[in-house]
């Protein structure tokens, strides 16, 4: 690469975090389509990630070599303006009980806990899109997660509703099987009859099958999951598939193949990313692989209003046009997916539709997730856009000054602003002070 776009890609790794391994550089990326190339733009950061005058500000602290107090201090500025936590991460996602913040949780659903184990902080590659971002980058009292797996067993034992615990992160299978056990062998242990099914979010079948080929680790990792379902569970990986390309290598499809000889589920689900998988022809490719080896399509989201979404955001019009030409060219079984869903502060919404009454157009938008199960499946119209990208960039139809669920959702921020107030010295738990990881 050109020394100034070595600095520019430098530039942009002091901000948002930018790790690779070589699998995905020997076998995922093109490099004779290189920039272009959708692994490449998936992985590695591109200049146009920060806006212009930040960039600017970056290279020029680069290429003086400023201290690193001074670098630091502009690094915290541009990462505090790009909404490190959205959709109520922090602010309404983290249980509060008994005056204080749970460990490495969040419940925003009642049905669903997540949880964050903290050696599972980190991937085998990062996502340039990824909306988690401020894990990995060392932003203070900005990082989910938690050590102790009594503390989660309890909270779900206080937790009738729960039905599923999915562990995320970072992705919990960069763990080896032993560290994941201690997280997981206690909620079997404890047999709560209201738990239904254990999930793991990960990138690992994509970054790194050899996870699960690979050595008695891999073969320990297999048997845990036939353990969870001896235990009567449903054991599902929630898997990130954004590009066929991801699937195709003989060591992925391998790695899928010993995952499914499991009885384990693989659900498949990715955002809608500009420049990487922007194309209904893309997404009916991916669909169609994602079948054809045994995996559940599940979820086109809508990339999230966080980090560099400006680089990567595609309308929700345009979002819609793709989910529907991509989804007419796949069988049944590859409709099991829904999309282009927003995991917005309210829920998680679906565009169902564009609709046209009286002559004008209009999103037909269906809550599938909501922090108030009274919305869930309820549609609702919004003024139809070319433009917005996201549920605030969206206007109530009909000239109504706010959506069924904004008063509501209201009182849902000030009881937790009242919540917070009775918060111990200590209530910061669920969240850590992490250096920043080296590049």
């Amino acid at each position: 690469m050109p020394p100034d776009l070595r600095l520019q890609l430098q530039a942009v790794a002091s901000v948002l975090p930018f790790r690779v391994n070589r699998y995905v550089i020997d076998h995922l990326i093109d490099w004779s389509r290189v920039p272009e190339d959708p692994i490449y733009q998936l992985t590695f950061p591109q200049p146009g990630m920060l806006d212009a005058s930040d960039l600017a500000t970056m290279t020029g602290l680069l290429h003086r070599e400023a201290s690193s107090r001074e670098v630091g201090a502009a690094v915290r500025a541009i990462q505090h303006r790009l909404n490190p936590h959205p959709a109520g991460q922090v602010d309404l996602n983290v249980p509060i009980e008994d005056g204080r913040e749970v460990r490495g949780v969040q419940h925003k659903y009642g049905q669903t806990v997540l949880f964050f184990p903290a050696q599972g902080q980190t991937c085998h590659a990062y996502c340039t899109y990824c909306f988690r971002w401020a894990q990995f980058v060392g932003l203070e009292d900005m990082k989910f997660a938690g050590k102790e797996a009594g503390e989660l067993v309890a909270y779900l034992q206080r937790h009738p509703e729960v039905t599923s615990v999915l562990f995320t992160g970072g992705d919990p299978l960069v763990m080896r099987t032993a560290l994941l056990r201690r997280y997981i062998e206690p909620i079997l242990a404890a047999r709560l009859p209201h738990l239904a099914s254990i999930r793991i979010g990960t990138k690992a079948l994509a970054y790194w099958p050899q996870r699960f080929t690979e050595g008695p680790d891999a073969d320990d990792l297999l048997r845990l999951f036939e353990e969870v379902q001896d235990h009567g569970m449903h054991m599902a990986l929630m898997a990130h598939s954004s590009h066929p390309r991801e699937l195709q290598t003989e060591v992925a499809r391998a790695a899928l193949r010993r995952v499914r000889a499991t009885g384990t589920v693989i659900r498949c689900q990715a955002p809608l990313i500009r420049r990487v998988n922007d194309d209904p022809a893309i997404w009916a490719e991916l669909w169609r692989e994602q079948v054809r080896q045994g995996a559940v399509p599940y979820y086109m989201f809508v990339e999230r209003d966080t980090g560099p979404k400006e680089y990567f955001k595609v309308p929700l019009a345009r979002a819609h046009a793709i989910f529907r030409g991509a989804y007419r060219e796949v069988s049944g079984l590859g409709r099991s997916v829904r999309g282009p869903s927003m995991s917005a502060t309210p829920g998680k919404l679906v565009v169902d539709g564009v609709l046209e009454v009286g002559g004008r157009p209009y999103f037909a938008l269906k809550f599938l997730q909501a922090r108030n199960p009274d919305w869930v499946g309820r549609i609702f119209l919004a003024e139809y856009s070319s433009t917005a990208a996201w549920l605030d960039e969206l206007r109530p139809a009909h000239g109504a000054s706010e959506f069924f669920f904004a008063a509501e959702m209201d009182e849902i921020r000030r009881r937790r602003v009242r919540q917070r107030q009775t918060l111990g010295p200590r209530s910061g738990a669920s969240l850590r002070l992490v250096p920043a990881e080296p590049r």
